[in-house]
């Protein structure tokens, strides 16, 4: 195995987290130097409980405050006569000890089961299966109790490790890490996870998420619950290892690759780069025209995070469809396995018997793998070659530890065509595939509908994951609607919000570009924000520690009116400053919204019974003048167009008030004779003062504000 997993990325903290270089804000106080979007979500979200294992002297926190004790009681949790708040017992999101929010609705988190973060079921939906991977071993393997081996299985309550066929049973005496194989070698991390032993990934994963430790990482692959999509080649690049599970916080995948009318491989590594600094935990090169060898290559090389693709996409380039032969396939497969691709979709679910279940639907099949193989399968009247060959994939994905991204060839393309007969049978045969994919010790992830009504959702969650036994849950969206097209990232992230919160552990973006075109750079951005909208949010729904933190540290600034403090926290700091400073470029104590009188905000903050804005470390000191917008702030604002250029100018290079750094259109920065002048100037007339005093019901002396 690899012993540098993790690559170069920076200073590490105790437990592996990428701590950033310390600055000083201008109010002297010390800050985290600026963050790029992607490290500011990890930063934040588990910078609390990183800091607790700190004080306890431990590398990670101990297994009492790893998902083993009961959520905290809330001060004044709400009690009106007649109804009772829905809790099930989910952990607190949050580490605010004054917090007032009853938390999290979920279930109480069980890890190590199969409800690891959960809804609550609706009436009515599948109850989770009662298999795992521990029932599905390699012919001739079985399973012994050892003391530092895999809990979270269904074999009952002992820990246990798998012996290998031919393999003897370990002395109980002997760790698992230094057994000695004779006839077997495992390669996968599913491989060493029913060992008992654990990776290098795994101790990483365990860092990145510190929810979790490396034992259950370890025991969560073993049951197949979660996966780390690592292919041994790609790890002696710049590969980060992560992991893709219900036990972990939810991922984003960002697609993209050239076409055969639009793109360049030059192009892709820059959306790769820009895909990675917005937080994109994977990305899917798709690329259909161009040089696709050569792309993948350097998309892997380039790659810090785990890189999937389609091969048949690669496997047709040249050639006629109807030529496609099972040598063309197996080798396409073990030559991209060994450049590096971490995941791959496979579409072998689709079987010729589902094809006359397609006919009456509104759009057919939208999958490109899923269409080009019924067109195979209808031209040479047999079986889908993936399918048959699926064995003799599963041998060449298990020697480079390439995960499975089992591939939903007959998702619905629009809400008329969601959770048929069609898309369930597919599924039925995807949980097979899983099956059998477990006995050869590959990882498995399977792939979801992209367009379901919202009230669908839960139940096409559930139902995945009684049939694949608990196997990560990758979704495309869903849209929740068909007749946006060109806000079709909005239309998504509302259904991948929902189906995170119902099991999905990882979701592929969509941009303003679906259905429409390859997206450019900007569209990138848009998409994997939209989606790490839905991922956070389904982690605080589902009560996942720490995850509410930075909520509550951005709520923190906004009540305290520290508006520096605000955008350093905000996912993008420059749109945040950029709209802000478009009307008003004065940190100050009320924004333009509802100017001084009318800011709900600082008349709670100068009450003194009330916590609000006074939370320690967030105090805003006095007004000061923004600093000229960068080259990024002013791009935002040209593209809203709703500044005069003049205007984006001045802002920029801060001209206003000549021969001064004050804001003379601001009272705080200018005499009021001048700012009277220029208020004359600009209205045409005299500024009538407004007293809303009255309006607030407050007395013209008011002792308490």
């Amino acid at each position: 195995m690899n012993n540098n997993p993790s690559g170069n990325h920076g200073p590490l903290g105790s437990n592996g987290s990428h701590i950033p270089t310390a600055s000083t804000s201008q109010s002297g106080q010390t800050r985290p130097a600026r963050l790029p979007p992607a490290r500011k979500a990890d930063f934040y979200t588990t910078r609390t409980l990183r800091t607790r294992a700190e004080m306890l002297g431990v590398a990670g926190l101990p297994s009492v405050a790893r998902l083993t004790s009961p959520a905290p009681a809330y001060p004044g949790a709400p009690a009106l006569p007649g109804f009772s708040v829905p809790v099930h017992g989910a952990f607190n999101p949050g580490s605010e000890p004054a917090a007032t929010t009853p938390g999290s609705f979920a279930l109480a988190p069980h890890i190590g089961g199969p409800l690891m973060f959960a809804s609550p079921d609706t009436p009515g939906m599948p109850a989770p299966s009662d298999k795992t991977a521990w029932d599905f071993l390699p012919d001739g393997w079985t399973t012994q109790p050892h003391p530092q081996g895999c809990r979270g299985h269904n074999k009952g309550a002992e820990p246990i490790i798998a012996v290998p066929a031919g393999e003897q049973p370990l002395d109980p005496s002997v760790p698992p890490s230094l057994r000695r194989f004779v006839a077997f070698q495992p390669v996968t991390q599913l491989e060493y996870a029913r060992l008992g032993i654990i990776t290098p990934q795994m101790r990483r994963v365990a860092q990145r998420e510190p929810h979790l430790t490396p034992e259950q990482v370890r025991d969560e692959i073993a049951a197949g619950r979660l996966i780390i999509p690592a292919n041994i080649h790609h790890l002696a690049h710049q590969l980060d290892p992560m992991c893709i599970g219900r036990a972990s916080k939810t991922k984003v995948n960002a697609n993209m690759g050239a076409s055969p009318v639009s793109s360049s491989t030059d192009e892709e590594i820059e959306k790769l780069r820009w895909a990675e600094h917005w937080g994109a935990d994977t990305v899917m090169d798709l690329s259909t025209g161009g040089d696709l060898d050569a792309c993948r290559e350097a998309i892997i090389r380039n790659a810090k995070v785990p890189i999937g693709t389609v091969p048949i996409y690669s496997m047709i380039i040249g050639r006629k469809l109807e030529d496609l032969t099972p040598r063309i396939i197996l080798d396409t497969i073990e030559h991209q396995a060994q450049q590096g691709v971490d995941y791959m979709t496979v579409h072998a679910g689709v079987l010729r018997r589902h094809l006359p279940l397609v006919r009456n639907r509104l759009i057919g099949i939208v999958s490109r793998g899923g269409s080009l193989l019924a067109k195979w399968m209808l031209t040479h009247d047999a079986e889908n070659p993936m399918f048959t060959l699926w064995d003799d994939i599963c041998r060449i994905l298990r020697r480079h530890d390439v995960s499975f991204s089992i591939g939903d060839g007959l998702r619905p393309g629009g809400l008329a065509d969601a959770s048929d007969q069609a898309q369930l049978a597919e599924l039925a045969v995807i949980g097979e595939l899983t099956e059998r994919a477990w006995r050869h010790g590959v990882q498995v992830m399977v792939e979801g509908p992209g367009h379901v009504p919202f009230d669908q959702i839960e139940y096409n969650a559930k139902l995945q994951r009684t049939l694949c036994h608990g196997a990560p849950f990758y979704v495309l969206g869903p849209l929740v609607t068909d007749v946006f097209p060109g806000y079709d990232h909005i239309t998504s992230c509302i259904g991948a919000t929902a189906i995170a919160y119902h099991g999905a552990a990882m979701l592929c973006y969509v941009t303003p570009k679906e259905h429409l075109g390859l997206p450019k750079r900007g569209d990138v951005k848009e998409g994997c924000i939209a989606y790490k909208i839905a991922a956070h949010a389904a982690d605080v729904a589902l009560g996942i520690p720490g995850t509410r933190d930075w909520d509550d540290e951005l709520t923190k600034a906004r009540a305290a009116l520290n508006w520096q403090r605000h955008f350093e926290l905000a996912y993008d700091e420059d749109t945040a400053r950029a709209y802000h400073d478009e009307d008003l470029d004065v940190d100050t104590d009320f924004c333009a919204m509802c100017g001084h009188d009318w800011c709900s905000v600082r008349i709670s903050k100068e009450i003194q019974d009330f916590a609000s804005g006074k939370a320690e470390g967030f105090e805003r000191g006095k007004a000061v003048k923004s600093a000229a917008l960068s080259p990024e702030q002013q791009a935002i604002l040209e593209q809203r167009g709703y500044l005069k250029p003049s205007e984006i100018h001045k802002l920029a290079s801060k001209l206003r008030g000549k021969g001064s750094d004050k804001a003379a259109c601001h009272s705080d920065y200018a005499d009021e004779d001048q700012a009277k002048r220029l208020q004359r100037q600009a209205l045409g007339g005299e500024l009538v003062q407004l007293n809303t005093a009255e309006a607030h019901n407050l007395p013209r002396e008011d002792r308490i504000i």
